[in-house]
Parts: C-alpha cells; structure tokens; sequence
C-alpha cells in the first residue's frame, strides 16, 4: 500500500487524494474486504466495533481521520473496526488532542483503556480517571442509554454463566467447557467481562463484589482466569 500512500504525498491536494483513492473500486474490492476481515479477528466479541463493543463492527475506521493525516490512509496502525454509529455518527472527524498536539482518544489497540476508563459494574457506566478517557467518553458517548443497558445485562449474565463455566471444569465437561466460553466472552460490550476480572484482584474488590462474594471467589480462581483470561 505504499504506492497509495506515494501517490497521495505527490498531490497537490493530498486530503481529496486520499479520500477518492480510500473509496476507489479497486480499493473498496481488495484493500478493505482483507484488512476487513483482519480487524474483525481482533475486535472483541463477534467482530464488535472496538469503540463502544456493544454492535458489530461494519466499518474500518481511521483512528486518526484522513482529513488530519491524509499520509495515514493506508497505514495498517491507523485502522480500527467500528460500527456505523461510532465511525459515522460520533466520531466522524473529531479528534481532539492535547496542549502538545497529542491524540486524546484512546486507541483501544495498543493500549489499555482502564488506566483511563473505569467501569461502574453495578451502574454499567464509565468514569473518567484522566483527560483522555473524558476525551474518549465524551466523542463516543459511552454512557449513552442502550450501552450502560447492555453492559448491566452482561453484568448479570456474566455472573450466572461463570457458576456453568466452573461446574462443567470439575465435571471435565470439554464440550460444556467451550460452549460456557464462548457464551462468556462472545457477548455484546465485552469489556464488561475484562473489567470483572481487572477489578476482583484490584483494591476495593470486596467493597465493588459487595453481597456477591461467590462471583469474587470465582474471577479470583486461577483456574477460571486462566481458562477465560487466555481468550480475551
């Protein structure tokens, strides 16, 4: 993809350049069916939009957008998978950066949101810990309705299907055992899941496990975190 990446830095107006080559037959045919397909194998869940996680990823999003860093069009480390809603609708070309010029967002690829993200379990919603989680919070409207929803329900499904997943280990149930897994982390708004384990060994985790200190024992188990840790 270098040629691309040649022919837009050689134009006069390289922002236009990238955008018609970007959405060029050729392109569309070859270039996005296999970085497509790449990304879906490490978006989170069933091919989940690696920004919000709770709809499928559709779209091939440019983390930092063409119209900032036309050079970065066809630069495999500024590709995410993304629904339609996030690209389209929330994101579309911001992306706010800080006093030095640097990225605000988080780039949920290379790094870790929860040094900047914490999720309320119980509540299903985020809270800021630095400037770029409110950053990333905000243009991606994390907390909107139908996300803090869905992540309370993965909540409490979680909690029930980590009971299955440890009977059919003892029980040495290998088909019950793949069944409960993928159950468990195939589901919408994935983090949740993530966000269990990160926060039953973190301090507080008695206060946040509160009333449900079965659900601690088990994220706490080194066979169940072995076992589901591996996978996400």
């Amino acid at each position: 993809m270098t040629g691309y990446t040649a022919d837009i830095a050689g134009n006069v107006t390289p922002g236009d350049q990238a955008k018609r080559l970007w959405k060029h037959t050729t392109v569309r045919r070859h270039v996005h069916s296999a970085l497509g397909k790449t990304l879906a194998a490490m978006a989170p869940g069933l091919d989940r939009c690696m920004y919000c996680g709770d709809s499928q990823g559709t779209d091939i999003d440019h983390f930092e957008p063409m119209s900032r860093a036309p050079l970065r069009t066809f630069d495999w480390n500024n590709h995410l998978l993304a629904c339609s809603l996030c690209n389209s609708h929330t994101k579309r070309d911001l992306f706010p950066v800080d006093a030095a010029g640097r990225p605000l967002l988080i780039d949920p690829s290379t790094e870790d949101p929860a040094l900047h993200l914490h999720l309320v379990l119980a509540a299903g919603e985020y809270i800021a810990l630095t400037p770029r989680g409110e950053a990333t919070r905000k243009v991606f409207d994390l907390n909107r309705g139908v996300l803090v929803r869905g992540r309370r329900n993965v909540y409490r499904i979680t909690r029930l299907c980590l009971e299955d997943w440890y009977a059919a280990y003892e029980e040495g149930d290998e088909a019950a055992l793949r069944e409960w897994t993928s159950t468990i982390l195939e589901q919408p708004t994935a983090e949740v899941v993530y966000a269990m384990f990160h926060q039953a060994v973190a301090p507080g985790a008695r206060d946040i496990f509160a009333g449900d200190p079965g659900t601690l024992k088990l994220l706490r188990n080194p066979e169940v975190r072995v076992g589901l840790l591996t996978g996400l």
